[in-house]
């Protein structure tokens, strides 16, 4: 099974899905993880309270790009506090394979990124205690 999600990663990585940028964003966040150097930008369209779009771009390893295009795929289409919700299981299910706490951080980059383009648009509450998140610049 475990070669299953390895593949559903790389393919995420290798043809990522809603990569790109939003021209006149409402929402916009960068995320940097100073420890591997990924570094990403997060845009998104709000209409009516709802993720309308999601784009993204960066640089990085595989888990935090593929992770990164998995978020925005689950997140498209939800309410604004749907996605302010979501916790860290919530992705690393998604992602479906153990990580160490290295490559935890990694799969983080875009959440944490996308809820600091939430929390500036909408209010909505930052990452809490998210163990290990310190090391990240959110700019």
């Amino acid at each position: 099974m475990d070669d299953l999600y390895r593949e559903h990663i790389l393919d995420h990585y290798a043809h990522p899905r809603n990569h790109g940028t939003i021209e006149g964003a409402d929402a916009t966040a960068e995320g940097m993880n100073p420890l591997c150097g990924d570094e990403l930008t997060v845009d998104l369209r709000i209409d009516a309270g709802r993720i309308a779009d999601i784009k993204f771009h960066g640089r990085g390893c595989a888990i935090s790009q593929a992770a990164t295009s998995m978020l925005t795929e689950l997140v498209e289409g939800r309410t604004v506090d749907e996605v302010a919700a979501l916790t860290k299981d919530d992705l690393l299910a998604e992602l479906g394979i153990p990580l160490s706490p290295v490559r935890l951080k990694c799969a983080l980059l875009g959440l944490g990124t996308l809820r600091v383009a939430l929390n500036r648009h909408s209010g909505t509450p930052l990452p809490e205690g998210w163990s290990g998140m310190d090391e990240v610049d959110w700019r």
